[in-house]
């Protein structure tokens, strides 16, 4: 069954679920660019498993292809990684805040108790 995703912030987290596309962009991040065949060469996958992990970023938005002839290659686009980023800090501020409103709750629940 294949999932559909409505929203690119979905389409971002689902392509960084999986370590083989994560280690992808992180060697985009270091190159700059590379070939479909250099990005699938540290691992032992088939060329279209690797065809279909980079289809998955390219749809997230996190590469961006050129084709020279046959050659494809492939640039990291940081755009979506910054959205999830800003998306994991809004959502951590709200709970780290959240939490330490039940620690000082606790605290005080506590000291009453011991009273």
């Amino acid at each position: 069954m294949a999932i559909h995703y409505q929203h690119q912030l979905d389409r971002t987290f689902h392509a960084l679920g999986d370590g083989t596309r994560r280690k992808m962009l992180s060697m985009l991040a270091q190159q700059g660019e590379a070939t479909a065949s250099d990005l699938g060469q540290p691992f032992k996958i088939a060329q279209p498993s690797v065809s279909k992990h980079l289809r998955v970023l390219e749809q997230a938005g996190l590469i961006s292809r050129r084709i020279e002839g046959r050659v494809h290659r492939f640039q990291l686009v940081i755009k979506p990684l910054n959205e999830a980023q800003n998306w994991i800090t809004q959502h951590r501020e709200f709970w780290e805040g959240s939490l330490d409103s039940l620690g000082e709750l606790l605290d005080e629940m506590s000291a009453d108790h011991k009273s």
